[in-house]
């Protein structure tokens, strides 16, 4: 099997099974984010506590690609702070956009299976809407401190 074929799979798989797809009712930050060029939407929810994201979930419709990153985001930030959060969302956003990231800095697990992305600019929204949202959400977190 090819690299290629292995990661289609891995996308395919946290889109017909999306890994923390739902709500989360009390305590949380949420932030609603959509790509109007492809009818992609998000919602992202977190807990955070003691500066940390101890909870994340995800709602939304959109491309196999978009509602992936957000099955693939949600399990990547859980335990993370607030700081090491961002870091992720920018090595992401690096990732996608065809730059060399060095996977010992930061285990990005399932999440390199995105990295083909790059060679399709269209779809890089696609990939970074859930992304986005986290930041502005780790943001929202922070200044409510």
């Amino acid at each position: 099997m090819s690299l290629d074929e292995l990661y289609r799979r891995v996308i395919m798989d946290h889109y017909q099974k999306p890994r923390n797809r739902g709500r989360i009712e009390e305590g949380s930050v949420t932030v609603d984010l959509n790509n109007p060029t492809c009818g992609d939407r998000i919602s992202i929810q977190m807990h955070v506590d003691e500066g940390k994201i101890r909870e994340a979930k995800f709602l939304g419709e959109g491309c196999s690609i978009s509602m992936a990153s957000a099955s693939m985001m949600t399990e990547a930030v859980k335990d993370l702070t607030l700081e090491e959060a961002l870091h992720l969302v920018d090595l992401f956003s690096k990732m996608v956009q065809g730059e060399e990231v060095d996977p010992d800095e930061f285990p990005l697990e399932d999440i390199e299976a995105l990295q083909g992305i790059s060679k399709f600019p269209a779809r890089i929204k696609c990939a970074t809407l859930a992304w986005k949202a986290l930041e502005k959400g780790v943001k929202e977190a922070a200044d409510q401190g």
